[in-house]
């Protein structure tokens, strides 16, 4: 068993104790899917793992609500937080530095720009969750715990109204959700951050012709 298989064991039972259940967002299965995103960008954009395996698994450390006013310093909490629960494990201290700006960057909402490959890829691994079949899912479930609808029923598409995703679900796909499509810093992540985001704009085509009722066009003759 090599040293990098001995601190993922570790980091993977910690992390099932540390991100909540109640979050489904932000929980541990959310993690594993970073954690094996990253774990891939590294390897295709030849990113260090020992600097990108425990960024991923702790880039949400501390977990600060979407609503709460807090959001913004979030990641730099985790980052603290993270490289304080490091250094007590024993992790190499050189490695240090490099985890926290990577967890410090990856948040959207921090404006923190990457300056290396590894945090460039733990931010894209991040990102990517928020895209193609599970970023619909975690677009309705943080809508969900806000008690947020998932559109507006009197003008679903904002055809007529402006766009707010404070208020509905549907409005955070153009608000946000596709603009991280573009947002991506590595070459590998460009190319899966386009098919999941034309993923995500199918789905809404479905949603379209569910909301109006005419599925005609669709039913055989």
């Amino acid at each position: 068993m090599t040293d990098m298989t001995r601190w993922q064991e570790l980091f993977a039972a910690k992390a099932k104790t540390l991100y909540p259940a109640d979050d489904v967002s932000h929980d541990v299965l959310h993690i594993d899917r970073v954690v094996k995103t990253a774990l891939q960008l590294a390897q295709a954009e030849g990113a260090d793992i020992r600097v990108v395996m425990p960024a991923a698994y702790f880039h949400d450390f501390v977990n600060v609500p979407k609503d709460d006013p807090r959001r913004k310093m979030a990641s730099r909490l985790s980052a603290d937080a993270a490289v304080a629960y490091l250094r007590e494990v024993g992790y190499p201290e050189e490695q240090l530095p490099a985890i926290h700006h990577a967890i410090a960057a990856h948040s959207f909402s921090a404006n923190i720009a990457p300056e290396t490959i590894e945090a460039k890829v733990v931010q894209d691994a991040d990102r990517l969750d928020a895209l193609g079949a599970f970023g619909i899912a975690r677009c309705f479930s943080v809508s969900t715990l806000l008690k947020r609808p998932y559109y507006n029923g009197d003008d679903a598409w904002a055809e007529a109204r402006p766009l707010d995703d404070g208020c509905f679900a549907v409005d955070h796909f153009p608000v946000k959700l596709f603009k991280i499509a573009g947002t991506m810093q590595t070459d590998t992540a460009r190319l899966e951050a386009k098919r999941r985001a034309d993923f995500m704009k199918s789905y809404l085509e479905q949603m379209k012709t569910e909301i109006s009722g005419d599925f005609s066009s669709g039913v055989a003759a």
